[in-house]
This record gives C-alpha cells, structure tokens and sequence, in this order.
C-alpha cells in the first residue's frame, strides 16, 4: 500500500501563490507518473498537471498553464504544486495522485485526501 498525504492548501487572495507538496511513504518499488487532480463539490474531478517519473514531460489543463508549475523529487518521495496568480476560479480541493510499482502490482494508481484551497477577493 502507498500513503498520499497532501499539504499547503489555504485562503489567499486572487492574484497571491501557494505550494501544494504530496508526500508519498509506504512499500514503493517504483514510480511512475504523477498528478495533481481538483474538485469542487458536486462536480468531476479534473486534471490540473500531470508530470512523468523522471520529470521528463509536464502536462497541464488550458485554465492554468502559465500560472502552475508541477515538479518532483523522488528522493524526497514528494510532488510539489507552485500555484502563481490565483484566480477566483482555482478554489478547489486539490488531490494528488500517482501510479507505484508496489508488491503484485506493476502499475496502481493511488489517491491522497486532498488539501483545500480558497481563492478570494
């Protein structure tokens, strides 16, 4: 099993930055991709960035690209998410994932909680 654990959502006005990292900890043979997903209540959760093992390709949704920046530090066993110019439209619950090579299982996708953030006026 692998632990996703979310930190660094918080309220902060439009136009501000935050840095979302996500710890990975558990029995991880291997990494592969990585990504950093938002939700609103009631609505589908959608793609923010994606980014692969070696950090060798980023993906990112249309609404953010220029503002967020998504990297990795394997040895570290942490994603980070730097949020720059924060608009209304950020606030979210931002949930990370990513895809282990564990015990049995070549390739699973697992989720962490999520961290909240609240973009305001």
């Amino acid at each position: 099993q692998v632990q996703l654990v979310e930190f660094g959502g918080d309220l902060v006005q439009a136009g501000g930055s935050l840095r979302l990292s996500c710890v990975a900890s558990g029995l991880i043979l291997g990494w592969n991709d990585m990504g950093w997903y938002r939700q609103l209540p009631g609505k589908q959760r959608e793609l923010v960035a994606t980014i692969t093992n070696n950090s060798s390709a980023t993906n990112y949704a249309d609404s953010v690209k220029g503002r967020f920046t998504i990297s990795r530090d394997n040895a570290k066993n942490t994603m980070y998410l730097q949020m720059n110019n924060l608009e209304l439209d950020d606030t979210a619950r931002y949930y990370c994932n990513g895809h282990f090579r564990t015990p049995g299982r070549p390739d699973y996708s697992y989720w962490g909680q999520g961290t909240q953030v609240a973009v305001s006026l």
